[in-house]
């Protein structure tokens, strides 16, 4: 685009233009590797356009609670991870949205850890951006423990600002950590389905509600509410809750899963977070299901990565990526 956006309506077709560019990268990057076979294949994305698109949809996660309550239907995805090639292939699959209420619309929730480990954290949320900014009531990001400055400094997401934008790259690191840190946390469907990144919560809570209460804007803390709703996980063990091997949050077996979800009166859960083989994996009689989206991950894990696909009826369903050999 030539001339500099100046209106809504026109960044609104301008990051239309920038969504379409970003879907031929699997195209573009089969041409790159056969040239190239050791180094990444990224996007030239102007220091200017990140940073502008950031602080746009920066105002529109202020607008938005901890706590969203969405209306079925969605498409649900996990980790992401910086696996850019894989999130275009998921979304050839889905379709983008349209932003018109159809029969057939498009609608997603992002469940955290969009950034670090894959080589191309800035596609991602590149991506992620333009589609909140172009359809904001149909594109939903939730923060995964990864959308916080003290994790993503450590695994790759700054080590990736400072190789693509040089001086500026500290800079950038820091204005995209100032927005993925107002990143709403967790979200229902149709009041009976649970989204969060980690799992649920040793807090007791009165109401879902009171998960409005937390200042999310400010790296995750160490314990408490939000540290355990984007770090905690599933695991079959005989107390109800139990140190993480991951030393941060806690572990819950299925007697502390059915506490919370008969108190806040929900059928499942639903959670990234872990890797799993198959894409998915349920945990406590169905009452739980974990959704990682990043197949093959770390490009040596040979999983395959999943969408989860609920309609408005609150059936579900997965959509499955086989991994591609590198």
């Amino acid at each position: 685009m030539s001339a500099k956006p100046t209106t809504y309506a026109s960044y609104k077709a301008y990051y239309e233009k920038l969504i379409k560019h970003l879907m031929t990268y699997n195209e573009k990057h089969k041409a790159f590797r056969e040239q190239n076979k050791n180094i990444p294949f990224r996007f030239d994305i102007p220091k200017n356009t990140i940073t502008t698109l950031s602080g746009q949809v920066r105002e529109l996660f202020k607008k938005e609670s901890n706590l969203l309550r969405l209306t079925a239907p969605f498409f649900i995805f996990g980790d992401i991870h910086g696996q850019f090639s894989d999130l275009v292939r998921f979304l050839e699959m889905t379709g983008i949205p349209t932003g018109k209420n159809t029969q057939n619309v498009k609608r997603f929730i992002f469940n955290g850890d969009i950034v670090d480990r894959g080589d191309c954290s800035i596609e991602c949320l590149t991506m992620l951006f333009c589609l909140k900014f172009c359809f904001p009531n149909d594109v939903f990001i939730l923060r995964g423990n990864h959308e916080c400055s003290q994790i993503n400094k450590l695994y790759g997401f700054q080590t990736e600002c400072n190789e693509r934008y040089k001086s500026d790259g500290n800079q950038i690191w820091k204005e995209l950590n100032t927005t993925l840190h107002l990143l709403p946390i967790c979200c229902t469907i149709n009041n009976d389905i649970f989204c969060t990144h980690g799992g649920i919560p040793k807090d007791t809570l009165s109401s879902l509600d009171d998960i409005n209460k937390i200042n999310r804007n400010m790296n995750i803390p160490d314990s408490g509410l939000l540290c355990d709703l984007t770090w905690s996980d599933p695991k079959t063990h005989k107390e109800k809750w139990m140190d993480n091997d991951r030393g941060i949050s806690h572990t819950f077996n299925q007697t502390a899963l059915n506490q919370f979800m008969r108190k806040h009166n929900l059928s499942l859960v639903c959670r990234a977070h872990q890797m799993v083989s198959e894409g998915f994996k349920f945990f406590g009689g169905n009452k739980l299901v974990t959704v990682f989206s990043a197949p093959n991950y770390c490009g040596s894990m040979g999983n395959n990565g999943a969408v989860m696909v609920i309609n408005s009826n609150l059936e579900g369903s997965f959509i499955i990526l086989k991994p591609v050999k590198k």
